[in-house]
């Protein structure tokens, strides 16, 4: 039987600008790994479309230690929320190989 640990799933998706910000934001906080993709898509604010520089949008991933995404979205919600476009969830995932995250 193959051993599962879990771990945290925090997913931000924020404005392009934010990316270096945030990367090195959750690496200061503990994060050990991270995924970033461009997508796009349509929320309050209106569509993202990702036709132009500004109007690019991101989804950053960490998986980590509950402690460390909290951490993470803490920072996030005070430093960027107030004045960028920033959507954030959790989810519990299982994981082999732990020491990786």
């Amino acid at each position: 039987m193959t051993l599962k640990h879990p771990k945290t799933l925090l997913v931000i998706v924020a404005e392009a600008v934010l990316e270096k910000n945030l990367v090195r934001d959750a690496r200061e906080r503990g994060a050990q790994g991270w995924t970033v993709s461009e997508v796009h898509g349509a929320g309050r604010e209106g569509v993202r479309e990702g036709a132009w520089e500004a109007d690019r949008t991101i989804e950053l991933k960490v998986i980590c230690d509950p402690g460390v995404a909290d951490a993470i979205a803490d920072h996030v919600l005070a430093s960027y929320a107030p004045h960028y476009s920033v959507a954030m969830y959790f989810s519990t995932v299982q994981v082999l190989r732990p020491e990786r995250f």
